[in-house]
């Protein structure tokens, strides 16, 4: 993946995801190499003529010193650097033989999934490694409707039950208002290790310490650029595949597509159901949450439609909801 080739060039690599439990493994790459000093999932080139499941073998083999016994596709990613075009083909590791190990003398690790900065990674890795810390569950908040001492305990109970993604949602605060509730969330969700958005200017979410932003499909249209670094979260919220492209093009880490069922929040609006939510999650590699008319029951079919997970508002603050979500947090 060194220099002297033309910006128009692709290569094609493969990659494996070597997972334990909340662990990762991972290795640097060597200075002086194209993104040299990055951590990166393992892998190498797709020679030409060899099929990337053969590719991803070999490469272990001779990067981990490990025999690959059985692995399935995880996710795409295509990045252009200045000097190339890198599309990343991902593959989870479901078993294989020995101990893997720098074998080539580069630094090699076990590593918290979610404690990875993206910033530390190339460009091309990041949603991969965006995707692997995202959990099942996207609560949006319900302050207007409950009132802020039970939506503080009822976020409180759904911490508790394993919530690890929280948007505040509530433009009926104005920013005063947005930016005291925020900060509050924010320190309560960092007890528990969740993160949380704040659908708002991105500089009102960073002044709350939140961990990033949402953009309302208001403004995601007038993104011309992903407006944080990577090391914080942007999410997009669609309706439609202009905007999911739109998306994907200013780099957001995830977006959420509505409504897919029916649902009492926007009684007048008309569903797109599963069959096109699979048809909206196939044309993108950007990981989707399903909202509208979700339940924690709903995940399953979520992801046979290509969805990572459903976003939730009302049914994440029910007075059960806690213990309705364990088990669902990957």
């Amino acid at each position: 993946m060194n220099g002297g080739r033309s910006a128009t060039s692709t290569i094609h690599v493969v990659a494996g995801l070597l997972l334990d439990r909340d662990r990762i493994f991972i290795t640097r790459r060597p200075d002086g190499r194209h993104q040299g000093g990055k951590w990166e999932f393992p892998g190498g080139k797709v020679d030409v003529g060899e099929a990337p499941l053969d590719a991803l073998r070999r490469e272990l083999h001779e990067e981990l010193g490990i025999d690959v016994q059985e692995a399935t596709p995880y996710a795409r990613s295509r990045h252009a650097y200045p000097d190339l075009a890198v599309l990343l083909d991902v593959w989870r590791i479901l078993r294989y033989d020995r101990t893997p190990h720098g074998r080539e003398g580069q630094e090699a690790r076990w590593a918290e999934v979610s404690e990875l900065r993206p910033s530390e990674f190339p460009a091309a890795d990041r949603p991969i490694l965006r995707r692997l810390q995202l959990p099942a569950l996207y609560a949006i908040s319900d302050v207007a409707r409950l009132g802020q001492d039970l939506f503080a305990e009822r976020l409180l109970r759904a911490l508790e039950g394993g919530v690890r993604l929280v948007q505040l949602r509530e433009p009926g605060l104005g920013p005063d208002g947005l930016l005291a509730c925020a900060t509050k969330m924010s320190a309560l969700c960092h007890r528990f290790g969740a993160k949380l958005l704040v659908n708002a200017d991105p500089e009102l979410a960073i002044t709350a310490g939140a961990d990033g932003v949402h953009l309302s499909s208001r403004r995601l249209k007038a993104m011309r650029a992903r407006p944080l670094d990577p090391d914080l979260w942007v999410a997009a919220s669609c309706h439609d595949l202009e905007e999911l492209r739109h998306a994907q093009a200013i780099e957001a880490d995830f977006a959420v597509v509505s409504p897919v069922m029916a649902t009492s929040s926007h009684p007048g609006a008309s569903p797109l159901g599963w069959a096109r939510l699979s048809e909206l999650c196939r044309a993108v590699s950007l990981p989707v949450y399903a909202l509208g008319g979700m339940a924690p029951r709903d995940v399953e079919q979520a992801r046979q439609a290509g969805a990572h997970g459903v976003a939730l508002l009302s049914a994440a603050w029910a007075s059960d909801f806690g213990s309705s979500v364990k088990g669902l947090r990957g």
